[in-house]
């Protein structure tokens, strides 16, 4: 005999639950689909256009954007220029959070002060921010040379020096996400049971042995949350060259990014099309670097 499986109903319990578990999440999606998923469509689709004239209308120009792109020095230099400016200020902001994390994770006076001293820069304006360090930088009146000039050294050209230019955004960029860094690794430290410093302790292992041997393998999902985020926020790094560094400058074809490119073509040139297919280009490269990042966490995150 064939038994039939009854179907489970669901309870007025469970049903209600399910609801208002949708309903909880439904703003989230909602704001996903429409600020980051629908624009995501529409600009693939820009990019196979162009701006009509005088800013009427789209015409269709199929892959013109994108052999324009790949045939056009200033998107590989703006590549080039924010693939230095992520190399910088990537590694530095990781290392730096976790130093302060782990001083400030310690049993010490002031504690909560320090705290919150190093995370003020993260609910500061970054036009704000760019502002007071634009000031900082200038060559002639900056206080960074004045206190050279105090101690016997030349004055340094910080945001005009072609050189230099992109070292001096990215230490604005590691200034202002030290703090959100090192709150989020400080929560993955206080995670960590105080057994195994113990145990280690017994056995005769240092400081330095300690950190190395179970600091670091115990936040590393952590820092792998840190380290997929600060990759794809230092790729799209803008506001701070837009404000710090000016049309004339002549360290702007060196430290302009490829959203400082597509901001140019899409909204000073009304160029839309091309815009749209720079940062097509800049998602795609996005995408690769995190799916690599995705592959490579299997050799060094430790989440058991």
């Amino acid at each position: 005999m064939k038994v039939k499986k009854a179907k489970k109903k669901m309870t007025n319990r469970e049903r209600s639950e399910f609801l208002w578990g949708w309903l909880f999440i439904l703003p989230t999606m909602a704001g996903l689909m429409i600020l980051n998923i629908i624009p995501i469509f529409q600009t693939i689709y820009q990019s196979f256009f162009k701006t009509g004239s005088f800013g009427r209308g789209n015409i269709f120009v199929g892959l013109e954007n994108y052999k324009r792109l790949f045939a056009d020095t200033a998107v590989w230099q703006a590549l080039l220029n924010t693939l230095k400016y992520a190399i910088v200020e990537v590694p530095f902001s990781i290392i730096i959070a976790i130093v302060l994390a782990v001083m400030l994770n310690q049993k010490m006076r002031g504690r909560s002060v320090y705290r919150m001293i190093y995370f003020m820069p993260m609910v500061c304006a970054p036009a704000a921010v760019a502002m007071v360090w634009k000031w900082l930088y200038n060559s002639e009146f900056g206080l960074l040379n004045h206190l050279l000039e105090a101690i016997g050294l030349p004055k340094v050209n910080w945001v005009s020096d072609p050189k230099i230019a992109f070292i001096s955004l990215a230490i604005v960029g590691i200034w202002s996400v030290i703090g959100y860094n090192m709150v989020l690794f400080l929560a993955g430290l206080q995670e960590i049971p105080k057994d195994y410093y113990e145990a280690a302790e017994i056995d005769g292992a240092n400081a330095v042995t300690q950190f190395f041997k179970i600091t670091l393998p115990l936040i590393s999902p952590t820092m792998f949350f840190v380290v997929i985020t600060r990759v794809i926020a230092s790729l799209q790094v803008f506001d701070s060259i837009f404000m710090m560094i000016g049309k004339n400058n002549p360290a702007l074809p060196k430290t302009q990014s490829l959203v400082y490119l597509f901001y140019r073509y899409a909204f000073v040139e009304n160029n839309k099309g091309y815009g749209s297919a720079i940062i097509v280009l800049l998602l795609c490269i996005i995408m690769l670097i995190t799916v690599f990042q995705m592959k490579a966490q299997k050799k060094w995150v430790y989440y058991n």
